[in-house]
């Protein structure tokens, strides 16, 4: 059976996530930083609820894993087609590898839980610098060290939900789940 899937990227939860993280840091904080308490707050949801937060695609990197897409938004590539509120109207680069939060979005993407989730990893690992949190992230199992030929590795939902203690029975059916989801969307997208 094949056991790709992915959930879709949300940037509204996304923006909301970052912008909570920042504002709980004083407004502004390294981009690296950022990204390793948006990792580990989507791998306790999937942990907890067996879905992230962001949806977005992560892969092992030099310096950890990371969110590819909201990595993409810090650097400023914009999401084509997406009229809604934008990364950039509300956190923007402050000084080389640093964000800041410029102006609060609007709230209501991110579930009450969601936001208590965010508040615990804040509360556990916000304390921590950017490098920390770098050593603690390559040490979890789903961490692959980047060699010469790749400068990333694609981290698999299935091998995440395994590293967060999903039976191989859980795991699998969460990945049915979301694939038949998925299915689902785009078949009723491609009837609008």
């Amino acid at each position: 059976m094949n056991q790709k899937m992915s959930f879709r990227f949300n940037e509204q939860k996304s923006i909301q996530l970052a912008a909570m993280f920042l504002k709980l840091r004083g407004g502004e904080m390294k981009h690296l930083k950022l990204i390793k308490l948006m990792y580990l707050a989507d791998r306790e949801a999937l942990k907890r609820w067996g879905h992230p937060i962001t949806g977005d695609r992560y892969v092992s990197m030099k310096h950890g894993p990371v969110l590819s897409n909201v990595l993409n938004l810090i650097k400023g590539e914009r999401r084509p087609g997406d009229a809604r509120e934008q990364w950039a109207d509300f956190i923007e680069e402050s000084e080389p590898h640093t964000v800041k939060l410029i102006r609060e979005p609007a709230t209501g993407a991110l579930s009450e839980a969601e936001e208590e989730l965010a508040g615990e990893i804040f509360k556990e690992h916000g304390r921590k610098n950017r490098w920390e949190l770098v050593d603690m992230t390559h040490d979890l199992p789903e961490y692959r060290e980047p060699d010469e030929d790749h400068r990333q590795w694609p981290i698999r939902y299935l091998d995440l939900l395994r590293a967060v203690g999903k039976s191989e029975k859980e795991a699998s059916d969460i990945c049915a789940y979301v694939r038949g989801v998925n299915s689902a969307k785009s078949l009723l997208s491609t009837r609008e």
